[in-house]
């Protein structure tokens, strides 16, 4: 610590004097203060109780070397960051040794938190996903509070110079390389004091910390040997991961389509032409196959119009049954032979350079089951932004919300693990998508791309949100889906009623209701 504030330095001591839980030890590392009363405080402190420790510095050496102080003389099986001008919740330790208890391999904890301001008013509170190793290389979201098993901490050599400002985000980047398991303590255990000059008040506060934390996601990329570089996000503390896609990697894409034709920015275009018209000219990946899975009704002259854009990438495979997205999509695949394949509604336009890449790479990884893009409506309002399923329904969170928003937490900028992804545009590898079975074929219209994400889950796989790869999706945004009861039931009945979504707890991704006067059904099928 450096000089702090002293009666918030008091009201931190006292929080963890609080605590129900009792074996504990606070070391207190005073980073040479100016301001004699802070070590004299600790002291007195340390004299009325042995538990806690005061370590004084005889030069300023910033945070990094204090936390490294502490952590020499720590003598605790777990150890746990607090900031000096921060609040533990009564009962926070207890149960975060709860939680060690039922998991005697865990490495590392996190919990909820939430802001304190000057006037002790808590507000801001962040409830965050389940363990979600993307959206950390996108942002430090585990921060308040952590615990860490102290040998791992050790093995990975402490904290390090240089990351002064993310110290944190870079240990805990080491620290989960190598953890057995990582639990979520899903209840706010921690009040983060909002005062001038903190991040909690100004994101842009410490710009510092926004390189060093940068550099650390880079190291951390380079280590487990992910092909990629860590650039500077939407704001302070966000992280894009650009990924680089193996030229080598074969990829299809599987497009059902009728050709229809519709205004799109006020000119009539064929929608599935410009579609690939726009998938091929924002990619500069060379191994791309055009699968187009059009109906018998679909005009002559667009599949000319397909041939001339796509030239000898594509493969037109006829379908002449009653509509059924899941066999299209199963036949397109049946059809394709990338080594990926990446599921694409005829009415989207690609809009961001990249976009393939960026979907399809991730897949590389081999615990990564399938991926989806950001998708927006014609006005640039959000269409998709990952699924959530919750309260007895499935969800698409964040609707309507612009194009410029960042969203709650940075939601809607960063890569993160979701329960599901719309099949409008998703990826998977094309051994994974057999194994799973597909696309179900008695939901022909509706669900269909939620049970295919309740099937990679059920594999152990992860399903990533792609922040950084965006297309249009010309759905219209008052079209009401027509469910009938008995798709739900069919997906409620195979994967149970949904009640609370692992990856997006906050009440803030709802949809943006600003946007328009009566919102329509959550969400349809992969159509």
């Amino acid at each position: 610590m450096y000089d702090p504030p002293v009666d918030v330095l008091k009201e931190c001591i006292e929080s963890v004097i609080a605590q129900d839980f009792h074996d504990w030890e606070l070391i207190m590392v005073d980073d040479f203060s100016p301001t004699a009363a802070v070590p004299m405080i600790i002291g007195q402190y340390a004299q009325q109780d042995p538990r806690i420790t005061l370590i004084e510095r005889d030069v300023n050496g910033h945070i990094v070397a204090a936390s490294n102080d502490g952590l020499a003389v720590a003598a605790g099986e777990f150890i746990v960051l607090l900031d000096h001008d921060d609040l533990l919740v009564p009962g926070a330790l207890t149960q975060v040794i709860n939680a060690v208890d039922r998991h005697d391999d865990v490495d590392y904890l996190y919990t909820d938190e939430d802001k304190v301001g000057d006037d002790g008013t808590f507000y801001g509170a962040f409830h965050k996903p389940d363990w979600s190793p993307e959206r950390l290389r996108g942002q430090m979201y585990t921060s308040h509070l952590s615990v860490l098993r102290a040998s791992v901490v050790r093995e990975v050599g402490g904290f390090r110079e240089g990351f002064d400002g993310s110290q944190d985000h870079d240990l805990v980047l080491r620290v989960t390389e190598r953890a057995r398991r990582v639990v979520h303590v899903s209840e706010v255990l921690y009040h983060w004091r909002a005062v001038e000059g903190s991040t909690a008040v100004d994101i842009e506060a410490k710009p510092y910390a926004d390189d060093a934390g940068r550099r650390a996601v880079q190291e951390h990329l380079d280590r487990v040997g992910i092909d990629a570089r860590a650039v500077a996000g939407a704001e302070p503390g966000r992280y894009t991961v650009e990924r680089r896609l193996p030229p080598a990697r074969s990829v299809s894409l599987v497009i059902p389509t009728m050709g229809q034709s519709a205004v799109v920015h006020g000119e009539s275009r064929v929608l599935v032409v410009e579609a690939v018209r726009s998938a091929l000219a924002r990619t500069d990946h060379d191994d791309v196959e055009v699968v187009v899975v059009h109906d018998a009704p679909t005009p002559a002259y667009v599949l000319d119009q397909l041939r001339e854009v796509a030239g000898d990438r594509l493969v037109l495979v006829p379908f002449d049954a009653p509509f059924n997205f899941s066999t299209k999509m199963n036949l397109g695949v049946s059809h394709a032979s990338g080594d990926r394949v990446v599921f694409l509604n005829d009415d989207v336009e690609a809009i961001s350079d990249g976009w393939l890449e960026q979907l399809v790479a991730p897949l590389d990884e081999d615990d990564v089951g399938l991926t989806g893009a950001k998708l927006y409506f014609s006005d640039q309002t959000v269409q998709h932004a990952g699924h959530a399923y919750y309260n007895g329904g499935y969800h698409h969170p964040f609707k309507f919300w612009t194009r410029d928003e960042v969203g709650p937490f940075g939601e809607l900028v960063i890569n993160r693990e979701v329960t599901g992804v719309t099949a409008a545009c998703a990826a998977m590898r094309r051994e994974v998508f057999f194994a799973v079975g597909g696309f179900t074929e008695t939901l022909p219209g509706n669900f269909n791309d939620v049970d295919l994400c309740y099937k990679v889950a059920a594999t152990g796989l992860r399903t990533l949100f792609i922040a950084n790869s965006e297309l249009f999706h010309y759905e219209s945004q008052t079209r009401v889906a027509q469910v009938a009861e008995w798709e739900r039931l069919a997906v409620v009945g195979r994967w149970g009623t949904p009640t609370e979504d692992a990856y997006l707890r906050s009440k803030l991704a709802m949809p943006n209701l600003r946007r328009v006067k009566e919102l329509p059904a959550d969400l349809s099928g992969g159509a």
